[in-house]
């Protein structure tokens, strides 16, 4: 009989799905404090109120492959709850460019975690690969309106991507394993 290690394959994918639901909850936040601070009379209000739905749905599947799995999520949870929230309401103050630039950096960040799980797991769990190529492919989609909306117009949009973009790399790193 061959016994469980830590770092063998199964606590990766559990890694994996810690972080991807931490991330879908962040980004449900991003959005939510958004919407709360941008009037719904705009057109980039009706585009995050569509992304929105979506990231739910990636956050409800997740939800349900922790569950399913006995996988624990991150405990950082209430620090990204109030955080996402913050960062959203922050961007969609500065103006509808800086909420757009904001979605364009976490875009493009799920965009390279999603690749490299998705490079890591093969084909070895044909359920979570499926589920990341499908919500990469909507995430890029995401990223892909908020450029066309204008995101790069935001003021100091260099920086303040690469904030946004820094600070992706660490809640990921830290939901991974906290």
């Amino acid at each position: 009989m061959t016994r469980w290690k830590p770092g063998d394959r199964r606590e990766a994918v559990a890694d994996m799905i810690r972080v991807d639901q931490a991330g879908e909850f962040g980004a449900t936040r991003i959005y939510g404090g958004q919407l709360a601070i941008m009037s719904d009379r705009t057109a980039h209000a009706a585009s995050i109120a569509g992304m929105a739905e979506q990231e739910v749905r990636h956050r409800e599947f997740f939800d349900a492959m922790l569950a399913r799995r006995g996988v624990r999520p991150t405990a950082l949870q209430p620090f990204w709850h109030v955080a996402g929230y913050a960062l959203g309401a922050a961007t969609a103050a500065i103006g509808p460019e800086a909420a757009m630039a904001c979605t364009a950096a976490v875009e493009t960040e799920i965009d390279r975690h999603y690749a490299r799980q998705l490079e890591t797991l093969g084909d070895s769990d044909p359920e979570l690969s499926e589920a990341v190529a499908r919500f990469r492919n909507e995430e890029l989609e995401h990223r892909d309106t908020a450029l066309e909306a204008g995101a790069e117009n935001a003021p100091a949009y260099p920086l303040l991507s690469g904030l946004i973009r820094a600070g992706c790399r660490v809640a990921i790193g830290l939901s991974k394993r906290i």
